[in-house]
């Protein structure tokens, strides 16, 4: 199983209306970056499950029933009385930028007394996103790394800067976790916010002598590049026309452990001495996945079947 631990929210995603085509309302949409991992793992058949604070008002109810219809477990869900997290997207050509409503939420006020149990036959753990920058929910998640001695760990920033109230806490926070990590992947615009006067080589393979096995840079049309113990290589972009780009890195990420798993890879031992080929088969794969999403509106992730399956 992988367990996918961070937020789920809701995406006000900007929708005309009125009927002229002018934008001038908001469609409620299941999203969180930790969620689409779920969804996305779910719909490409990997028994995965969602660790997080979801509430019991409405919107709660919609990301439960989410994640239900995308075969994703719900059983490490904590669910509470606190108000879903709310993120307004305003879409300019085509990027996403996020403004968020969370004080006092589900997702936030996750913490440590909260967290249930990893099952033993957790394989990977994935981590990321809103949900590492604020407490005590940032707290929860990282001691759940601490304790995840055996499992994979995967990390992807996803950072938004609008919502970092105190930034040294939080780079020193992905650090740490970071250092604990099997897979990083960041994206071109979160590592320049991370390092912004270092280049990617050194800090990838910094992160690969820590005790990485995988470290992937993702670059939007650009394609990805990605650093393993032995190998470094560069898998090219897919041409699709473009919807938006909600959800893309996340697909990713899925795309990365459905592939590693699907191929008896997803273990420590494993990913220490993954060959070239095996890599870029994986990361190919994920960028398939990615493609596709990007070619819907708001975060849609692929079924197996759409993709090759």
């Amino acid at each position: 199983m992988i367990i996918c631990c961070g937020e789920a929210l809701i995406d006000m995603l900007p929708r005309a209306v009125d009927g002229k085509g002018e934008t001038n309302g908001f469609l409620p949409v299941t999203g969180g970056a930790i969620f689409n991992t779920a969804i996305a793992l779910g719909r490409l058949g990997t028994k995965t499950a969602l660790l997080g604070g979801i509430s019991n008002d409405m919107f709660g109810e919609q990301l439960m029933a989410g994640l239900t219809a995308s075969n994703v477990g719900v059983g490490l869900c904590f669910r509470s009385n606190q108000p879903t997290t709310l993120a307004f997207v305003e879409l300019i050509e085509g990027v996403a930028n996020y403004s968020f409503f969370d004080e006092n939420s589900a997702m936030r006020m996750f913490s440590e007394e909260n967290t249930p149990p990893i099952p033993k036959e957790t394989s990977a753990l994935q981590f990321g996103g809103i949900s590492l920058t604020v407490g005590p929910s940032a707290a929860a998640y990282e001691a759940v790394l601490n304790q995840a001695a055996t499992s994979v760990i995967a990390i992807d920033p996803n950072i938004r800067t609008g919502f970092i109230k105190d930034g040294d806490a939080y780079r020193a926070r992905l650090q740490r976790m970071i250092s604990q990590s099997d897979i990083i992947k960041v994206s071109d615009e979160d590592f320049a916010w991370m390092h912004p006067d270092e280049g990617f080589d050194e800090i990838a393979n910094g992160w690969i002598k820590q005790g990485a096995s995988l470290v992937i840079l993702t670059m939007g049309k650009n394609g990805s590049r990605a650093i393993t113990r032995s190998d470094d290589f560069s898998i090219a972009a897919q041409s699709v026309e473009v919807v938006d780009t909600v959800g893309a890195g996340d697909a990713f990420n899925a795309g990365v452990l459905f592939d590693l798993q699907s191929n008896c890879l997803l273990t420590k031992k494993a990913l220490a001495k993954i060959s070239k080929h095996d890599a870029e088969r994986a990361v190919d794969f994920a960028t398939s996945v990615a493609a596709h999403t990007v070619s819907q509106a708001g975060a849609n992730p692929p079924w197996l079947s759409e993709v090759g399956g």
